[in-house]
């Protein structure tokens, strides 16, 4: 049995090189034997990547997410693009909308998340989708610029009725360790109405910390906690749905299973 956490932020849990080594270990010990590391920002993607070249069961994502919305650096474009050519690289993210925290204007957000789901389509890559308090714009946008390789709506936070709209998109669903808590009764929801096929999951670490370690940082290595709460609520094996939750990050990653 093993699991494949898509979404984890190793610069953010720790920045000494040694220490995020360590990370991916531990996790590797509770058989999260592959991960996707997210760049905390485009400034910082090519320290990260340096840091963990070693490990050759972790991939990359690279883009410009919406809190860099007012500086995305100079010749972001072509930093994506040669970034896309260092092994191991395997989406573009993660990009999107984030009207929260407010990241300059939506305008800009608009533009930026826009270019990015065009450049994917040229570069022919997924997309990491990050969507908060944006949901209808995303999707509308998502329904005219969308890549052929598709998208995951990352850390997913809408409701069931969202979903059933983004299904026909090629479109996965991810989750995180909110899935774990017991108000979060729109994401128990829509697990109801989504087909097993579609759905991923990650731990979104240093965030999103599944209920039973909270008040701890989170880690790839609580991954595991999250896939047997969604088997819990499917009924399903653990070794059924890990090796399905495994299957489905290999095919949407482009990546032999």
């Amino acid at each position: 049995m093993q699991y494949f956490d898509t979404h984890a932020h190793i610069g953010l849990i720790c920045e000494d090189p040694i220490e995020q080594l360590i990370v991916i270990q531990e996790a590797r010990q509770v058989s999260v034997t592959r991960l996707v590391s997210i760049c905390n920002s485009l400034h910082d993607f090519v320290k990260i990547y340096d840091n963990l070249k070693s490990a050759e069961n972790v991939y990359h994502a690279v883009g410009v997410s919406p809190s860099e919305v007012q500086n995305p650096g100079k010749d972001w474009v072509r930093t994506i693009e040669q970034s896309v050519r260092l092994p191991r690289v395997v989406a573009i993210g993660e990009i999107g909308l984030d009207y929260y925290r407010r990241f300059g204007d939506k305008k800009s957000q608009i533009e930026l998340f826009i270019t990015q789901l065009d450049l994917a389509a040229k570069l022919d890559l997924p997309v990491i989708i990050h969507n908060r308090d944006a949901g209808k714009d995303v999707l509308e946008i998502l329904k005219d610029r969308l890549p052929p390789k598709g998208g995951v709506l990352h850390c997913y936070s809408e409701d069931a009725e969202y979903a059933k709209r983004a299904l026909n998109l090629n479109i996965f669903f991810s989750f995180a360790g909110n899935l774990t808590y017991r108000n979060a009764k729109n994401l128990h929801e829509t697990i109801g109405v989504l087909p097993l096929d579609r759905i991923l999951i990650e731990s979104e670490s240093p965030f999103m910390v599944p209920a039973d370690y909270r008040g701890k940082r989170n880690m790839p290595k609580y991954l595991p906690t999250t896939a047997r709460f969604l088997g819990e609520m499917l009924e399903i094996d653990d070794a059924e749905l890990a090796a399905v939750l495994w299957d489905n990050a290999c095919r949407f990653f482009g990546l032999p299973a």
